[in-house]
């Protein structure tokens, strides 16, 4: 026969394994492990797709850096070579054509041998990526222009560049050297519209 001691024993047991049963049937379903692998994959997944992206960006990054780099560092390179180029240009501009049409033996030689240069000087420049700025006729532009005067021009559009004292160029997407320009000063500040056709058909039939 039990004891009243071991009777009370008894009963806080059970009370205990009550409690406890209560307790894990009263547990958050944030306890599963099956959903707290899940939360952990999508977060491991997130951080996996940001570093993909990350490296990607990089990548690209790298890629212009090397691109730029073989694009545009001749560029110092490039302006001595157009200063040689612009030297043969003068001697041919400041000599009259007369002079030129009429020159003989060594001399005429001479001409073409320094024609001859400028062109393979141009064509090296643009092998190279170096392409030069035709400006005239065009609208004044600071990005590719440099406005060195104005010319008083009643037919010309106000701020067309007129007259180029000195080329510009371009190497690849920059501009190497701006054209030295007279730009257009009095004219329109648009250019006309173009005359109604209709307004000089011969209507007779």
């Amino acid at each position: 026969m039990m004891s009243d001691d071991e009777k009370k024993v008894d009963e806080t047991e059970v009370q205990d394994g009550a409690d406890e049963a209560q307790s894990e049937a009263d547990a958050p379903e944030a306890a599963d492990p099956i959903s707290a692998l899940e939360s952990e994959n999508a977060k491991l997944k997130d951080r996996l797709l940001r570093a993909v992206a990350e490296m990607e960006n990089l990548r690209k990054r790298a890629e212009r850096d090397v691109k730029d780099a073989r694009q545009y560092a001749i560029a110092n390179f490039a302006r001595d070579m157009l200063t040689a180029t612009d030297n043969l240009s003068r001697a041919l501009t400041i000599m009259p054509q007369e002079t030129r049409d009429e020159a003989t033996g060594t001399f005429q030689s001479l001409i073409e041998g320094v024609e001859m240069t400028e062109r393979e000087m141009i064509r090296l420049l643009e092998k190279n990526g170096i392409t030069k700025i035709e400006p005239k006729g065009q609208k004044f532009d600071p990005h590719f222009h440099q406005a060195m005067f104005e010319v008083p021009n009643p037919d010309a559009v106000e701020g067309t560049v007129t007259e180029v004292v000195q080329a510009g160029y371009v190497i690849g997407e920059r501009v190497l050297r701006p054209a030295m320009v007279g730009v257009a000063k009095g004219g329109p500040k648009s250019a006309p519209a173009a005359a109604d056709q209709g307004d000089n058909l011969d209507k007779s039939v």
